[in-house]
């Protein structure tokens, strides 16, 4: 069952399966909010709060209705310190409230209590940085994220775990042996599946970037894959599928500049998001 356009989504479903629905009625595209000092300028915008609140609600306007998912960057509100962060929640949930699942790309990465406080500011429902998925960085072991993994089961929020990612610094470390073999990718990958084991869609996603060359294997991980670098950074559907595999339908293919490039008309910000999310149709 689809949720409407402009409609809160259903949370008695799993961020798996709230995903997929959306993704059937808009396409898989997923929309990044980079406003970096570049996409302001460009849209003739200044690079202080007024400016980051202009790009912001432009934004919004343009891909609440029209995209199944948006990632806003968090350093880039994180840089006008507490009135960025402001700007920041008030965007999460106006899109949040008509529907559009809300990744809040934080990367957040760490132990015990500090984990635990990183996963209630971003998915403990009425926090006011309430998302509807985090981005998590596994690299002090996969389990030091259950903080995150527990809030997500709790109440159906997305964890997405950078796992391939297609920064030239990342095979150094991604594609190391783990003692049994296999690359710590892969390892994350594979951990994934265990806590999305089960009939239903999981609520614990991925991070493979659209251009890795080695990637790791997807087929098991029965969640959303998140897939930056298709668009201005070269990626396309083609390599989507080569990484994919049978598991193609959890791919959310993250587009920021070459549709965010087309701004600041709404109109014109919609027309590209339609286009692209034609265009990764999988």
């Amino acid at each position: 069952m689809t949720t409407p356009v402009g409609q809160a989504a259903d949370q008695s479903q799993t961020f798996g399966e709230r995903f997929l629905a959306r993704a059937a009625e808009l396409g898989p595209l997923c929309v990044g909010l980079d406003p970096h000092a570049h996409i302001l300028e460009r849209w003739g915008l200044s690079y202080d709060l007024d400016g980051l609140k202009e790009f912001t609600d432009t934004a919004v306007a343009a891909f609440r209705d029209t995209v199944a998912v948006v990632k806003p960057q968090v350093a880039f509100y994180e840089a006008f310190g507490a009135a960025g962060f402001e700007v920041l929640q008030n965007a999460m949930a106006e899109l949040r409230e008509a529907g559009v699942l809300v990744i809040a790309d934080a990367k957040r990465g760490d132990i015990g209590s500090t984990m635990a406080g990183y996963a209630s500011a971003w998915l403990r429902p009425g926090s006011p940085l309430e998302a509807d998925a985090v981005t998590v960085s596994p690299w002090l072991g996969v389990d030091s994220l259950a903080p995150v993994f527990g809030l997500a089961a709790a109440y159906n929020k997305g964890a997405i775990v950078l796992a391939a990612t297609s920064n030239p610094e990342a095979p150094s470390v991604q594609l190391s042996q783990t003692q049994s073999g296999t690359t710590l990718a892969q390892a994350v990958c594979d951990r994934v599946a265990e806590l999305n084991a089960g009939d239903k869609p999981g609520n614990v996603g991925v991070v493979v970037g659209a251009t890795v060359e080695k990637s790791p294997v997807l087929d098991q991980v029965n969640g959303m894959i998140l897939m930056p670098g298709v668009g201005a950074q070269g990626g396309t559907m083609a390599d989507v599928r080569r990484i994919c595999g049978e598991a193609a339908r959890f791919a959310s293919p993250n587009v920021s500049r070459a549709v965010l490039n087309e701004g600041p008309g709404v109109e014109e910000l919609q027309a590209a998001a339609r286009r692209f999310a034609a265009e990764l149709q999988v």
